[in-house]
């Protein structure tokens, strides 16, 4: 057998069995999958809290502004109709 022949085969055998070695596993332990699920569980409350807080600032505006805008109305028309009854009142 030549040197070159036996460096290549050497080589060869030495990339194989490197290989085997370097890739990662794919399955994980119990733990670790219970450890995942609870970091999952924890983002996914976080989200929602945040989402349940914009909601509940974004409705008490809508109710606030609405509001408003009843009671101006409501006393706009008690204006009104506080003048009429004056007005019918006040006989010339």
């Amino acid at each position: 057998m030549n040197p070159r022949t036996s460096i290549l085969a050497a080589s060869l055998l030495l990339a194989l069995m490197s290989s085997g070695t370097a890739l990662p596993q794919d399955t994980q332990s119990p733990k670790q999958d219970m450890k995942d699920a609870g970091q999952s569980i924890k983002v996914a409350a976080r989200d929602i809290g945040r989402a349940t807080k914009k909601t509940a600032k974004q409705t008490e505006h809508k109710v606030t502004h609405e509001t408003k805008k009843a009671v101006n109305t409501s006393a706009k028309k008690t204006r009104q109709t506080a003048k009429k009854v004056e007005d019918k009142t006040n006989t010339k």
